[in-house]
């Protein structure tokens, strides 16, 4: 077989340094679509970006020569540098070093991509950390809670 084809699709989750709310409504209508550009640079497009005020959701492909630490590390990076620049409000903005990452199937795409598309809204009843344990529950993720946090 001479190609190499592949359709791997992720679900990334991750927080700011201690949850905090640097994330307002404001700051996200740049950021992400500036997250969205840097997956499409990476050769891995998002699907959809979205989040609340302590954390991201990207949808995304995953390109078949990158991986998962990879795309995160120079989602974080390039974004944590970009955020800093918006003003000196932004200086000590940081994001959390851990991440949850879950395999999707094609026909959960338009599902999830509604699921992000609702954040705001979604954490108005429910904290971050008793959705990321919904979240590791669904995807039969096995973790210790001591471990979870930052």
């Amino acid at each position: 077989m001479p190609q190499s084809l592949s359709n791997v699709l992720l679900h990334l989750v991750f927080t700011t340094k201690n949850r905090q709310a640097w994330i307002d409504p404001e700051i996200e209508q740049e950021l992400f679509p500036y997250i969205a550009t840097i997956c499409k640079e990476l050769d891995c497009p998002a699907h959809k970006v979205g989040g609340a005020d302590d954390h991201v959701h990207i949808a995304c492909s995953l390109a078949r020569t990158e991986t998962v630490a990879k795309l995160l590390s120079a989602i974080k990076a390039n974004s944590s540098k970009w955020i800093k620049e918006k003003g000196s409000q932004y200086e000590k903005f940081a994001w959390q070093s851990g991440y949850g990452a879950f395999s999707i199937g094609q026909s959960q795409v338009d599902s999830l991509r509604r699921y992000i598309e609702n954040q705001r809204d979604h954490h108005r009843r429910e904290s971050f950390q008793d959705e990321f344990r919904k979240l590791l529950t669904k995807y039969q993720v096995e973790y210790d809670e001591q471990y979870v946090w930052d």
